[in-house]
C-alpha cells in the first residue's frame, strides 16, 4: 500500500496543499500540489502532478466558506485521487514558534495551547494556521500532525541581534526580533553544497522576494541576522505592507488621523508596500509592465530597499561571498534582479545579461568578485523533510 504525507499552508482565503509519496531517503516525491482559492467569496481549486500536468479538481461553491469546509473537500479529493493509499501524517507551515520552538514539533495540546498565545505576534497569519491544524484534527484524528514554524532557522540569531530596545518588563513577554521566511531560508541553506558548494559555508545574503519579502544573512549555513523582526510588517517594501517605517508614524495614524486598532492593521497590512505606493497593483509584474510614474516609482523603492539592506547585512557579516535571489519575484524577474546587482555592483557583482534572463542558476561573470544565483525555493519540501524525519522518530522507522 502507498503511503503519502500531506503538507498545508492555510492563509485567510487560501489553503495551499502539497502530497507527497513517502519513500526511503531524505526526500519524497512530490505527486500533486495546488490550491484552493477565493474560500469564502468564490472558491476555486486547482492542482497539478509532480510532472506539473494539470489535474481534474472538483467544482466548488460558495458554501466552501472557510479553511474548515475547505479542507473537508480536499480530503474527499485525495480520497478518491489517492484511493488506496494510506495518509501518515500532516505537516503544516505554522508562521510564529516564540521563542520556545527552535525546531519544529508534533502537535499535541500543549504544543497548540502554546501557539494560541502566540496568535497577537501574528493575527493575520497564526489563526489560520491553526485552524487548519483544529480541521485535520476533527476530521482525521488518527493521523499525526507536525508544525513547521517560519522562525525557528532564525534562533541562531545572536542575543544582539534578537534584541528590541524596549523596556525590559515589555520584552521578558516575547517581544524580541525572530526573523520569517525561515523555511525557505532553511530549503536554501540545505541545497547549497549541492548547487554552489563553494559558497555553502561562506557568507551569504539570500533574498526572498515575492509578496512577502526579506533577506536574510547565513554564515555557514546558519542565519546570523535577517530583515523582518518581531512580526512579518518590518524590513523590505512588500506587496501591501510597508516593511520598516518610523514608530512615530503608526502613534500618527491612532493620535492624528483617529484610526483605530483594525483599521491600522488594515493600512499596515493591506494597503501600503507597493499597492500603496502605486495606487494600482500589488503585482511586481503589474508595475514592472506599467507607464504610469507612480508604479515606476514603487518598483524604484523596492529596489532601493533591498540594495539597502544587502549593503547593512554585508556590514554585519563583515563582507560578502555571494548573493542568492529565491521565490516568486527572486526566481522570476530578471529586471529585479538586474536593477538590485545593478545597485549592488559596488560590492564586486558584474551581472551577466544573458545568464540572468536565461535559466542559469548563476547569474554573474566568472569574472565577478561576489557571485549572484537564482536558487527556486521549496518550502513545502522542506516541510515535508521535518515531517518525515519526526513521524520516522516516533515510529521507529529509517
Amino acid at each position: 500500500m502507498d503511503e503519502f504525507a500531506l503538507v498545508l499552508n492555510a492563509g485567510s482565503s487560501s489553503l495551499k496543499f502539497a502530497v507527497f509519496r513517502v519513500a526511503g531517503g531524505a526526500d519524497w516525491p512530490l505527486v500533486a500540489r495546488g490550491n484552493i482559492e477565493g474560500i469564502g467569496t468564490a472558491p476555486k481549486m486547482s492542482a497539478r502532478d509532480g510532472e506539473g500536468a494539470a489535474l481534474a479538481t472538483p467544482t466548488f461553491n460558495a458554501d466552501v466558506r472557510d479553511a474548515a469546509v475547505a479542507l473537508e473537500r480536499l480530503m474527499v479529493w485525495l480520497r478518491d485521487r489517492f484511493a488506496g493509499g494510506r495518509l501518515v501524517g500532516v505537516g503544516h507551515r505554522v508562521v510564529h514558534g516564540g521563542p520556545r520552538y527552535s525546531a519544529p514539533a508534533i502537535v499535541t495540546a500543549e504544543v497548540l495551547t502554546e501557539l494560541r498565545r502566540l496568535v497577537p505576534f501574528a493575527p493575520l497569519h497564526q489563526p489560520y494556521n491553526l485552524a487548519a491544524i483544529d480541521a485535520v484534527a476533527r476530521q482525521r484524528a488518527d493521523v499525526p500532525q507536525v508544525a513547521c514554524f517560519d522562525t525557528s532557522f532564525h534562533r541562531t540569531l545572536p542575543a544582539v541581534a534578537r534584541l528590541l530596545p524596549l523596556p525590559t518588563e515589555v520584552c521578558r513577554g516575547g517581544v524580541e526580533r525572530y526573523g520569517f521566511h525561515g523555511l525557505s531560508y532553511e530549503y536554501i541553506a540545505s541545497v547549497l553544497p549541492q548547487v554552489a558548494p563553494q559558497i555553502a559555508q561562506g557568507r551569504v545574503i539570500v533574498a526572498h522576494l515575492g509578496s512577502g519579502a526579506s533577506l536574510c544573512a547565513l554564515r555557514a549555513g546558519r542565519s546570523v541576522e535577517t530583515t523582518m523582526a518581531f512580526t512579518a510588517l518590518d524590513g523590505l517594501c512588500m506587496g501591501t505592507r510597508p516593511g520598516a517605517i518610523d514608530p512615530g508614524v503608526v502613534l500618527y495614524l491612532f493620535q492624528g488621523l483617529g484610526l483605530t486598532v483594525k483599521e491600522v492593521e488594515t493600512v499596515l497590512y493591506k494597503k501600503s508596500g507597493l499597492l500603496g505606493i502605486s495606487g494600482i497593483s500589488n503585482d511586481m509584474r503589474a508595475l514592472l509592465a506599467s507607464s504610469d510614474a507612480s508604479a515606476a516609482l514603487a518598483v524604484d523603492y523596492f529596489v532601493y530597499r533591498v540594495s539597502k539592506e544587502v549593503g547593512a547585512l554585508t556590514a554585519v557579516l563583515g563582507g560578502l561571498d555571494a548573493l542568492v535571489f529565491t521565490a516568486g519575484i527572486g526566481e522570476n524577474s530578471p529586471e529585479i534582479r538586474r536593477r538590485v546587482c545593478a545597485a549592488c555592483a559596488w560590492l564586486g557583482i558584474e551581472l551577466d545579461e544573458r545568464e540572468n534572463d536565461g535559466s542559469a542558476s548563476c547569474i554573474t561573470r566568472r569574472t565577478s568578485r561576489v557571485p549572484a544565483w537564482r536558487i527556486p525555493t521549496n518550502e513545502e519540501l522542506m516541510i515535508a523533510r521535518h515531517t518525515g524525519r519526526l513521524l520516522a522518530s516516533v515510529s521507529g522507522r529509517p
